[in-house]
C-alpha cells in the first residue's frame, strides 16, 4: 500500500526466506537482510518506521526502539503493531515447523504490559500520538457458523469444554495493540 502510494519502501528482515517472499510481492522495494537491532541504514535516515508483529519476540525493546529513533529523521513516525498481552492468556505459545533436528520449534516470545512499550519509548524521544487495541470482529456464537476462535489442538481443556467461554474471551478481548509514536522534532544530537 506504501509503494503505491508513492513511498519509497525498505523491508528488513533476518530471514532470507522472507525476503525472497516479500520480493516476489513487491518488486520495486528494497529489502534488507538485518536483525532490528542493527539496521543497516544511516541516522536519520527516513521518515517512517513499521514494525508489525516482530517487537514479540524481542527480549529487550529498548534498543530495538534506540535503532529506529536512530534511522528516524527528527519528527519521524513509528507505526508498531504487535500481539496484546491478553492473548498469552488465551491462547499458548504455539509450535511453529519443524526446526533443524526435526522437531517443532518455538519462537520465543516475550509478553509485555502495555507499559512497558511506553517506558522503552518515552526516553528515547517518542511522543504517543495514537493507540489502539483491535478486536475480534463480532460473530455470532451459534456453532454452526461462528469460527473455531482458537486451534484445536490446545493443551487447555476448558477451552474445549466450553467453547462458548473461549469464543466470548476471543471476541471481547484485544489481539493486537497498534502504537502510533512519533519521534521529538528537536534534531538528535
Amino acid at each position: 500500500m506504501l509503494q503505491e502510494l508513492g513511498h519509497h519502501v525498505i523491508g528488513v528482515d533476518a530471514s532470507p526466506h522472507m525476503l525472497d517472499q516479500a520480493r516476489k510481492r513487491l518488486p520495486g522495494a528494497d529489502f534488507l537482510e538485518a536483525d532490528l537491532h542493527r539496521l543497516p541504514l544511516p541516522d536519520n535516515a527516513v521518515d517512517t518506521v513499521i514494525c508489525a508483529l516482530a517487537l514479540t519476540h524481542v527480549p529487550d525493546l529498548a534498543p530495538v526502539l534506540a535503532e529506529f529513533a536512530r534511522v528516524l529523521r527528527p519528527g519521524g513516525n513509528l507505526v508498531i503493531s504487535d500481539a496484546h498481552l491478553l492473548v498469552s492468556y488465551l491462547r499458548p505459545t504455539l509450535a511453529r515447523r519443524p526446526g533443524p533436528d526435526g522437531r517443532p520449534s518455538l519462537l520465543a516470545e516475550y509478553h509485555r504490559p502495555l507499559s512497558t512499550d511506553l517506558a522503552a519509548a518515552i526516553p528515547l524521544g517518542f511522543q504517543v500520538r495514537h493507540c489502539e487495541e483491535p478486536r475480534r470482529r463480532r460473530h455470532s456464537l451459534n456453532a454452526d457458523t461462528a469460527p473455531n476462535p482458537l486451534p484445536t489442538h490446545m493443551t487447555w481443556d476448558l477451552l474445549h469444554w466450553y467453547p462458548e467461554a473461549s469464543a466470548a474471551a476471543m471476541e471481547y478481548s484485544p489481539i493486537v495493540v497498534v502504537w502510533h509514536f512519533q519521534l521529538d522534532s528537536i534534531v538528535k544530537g
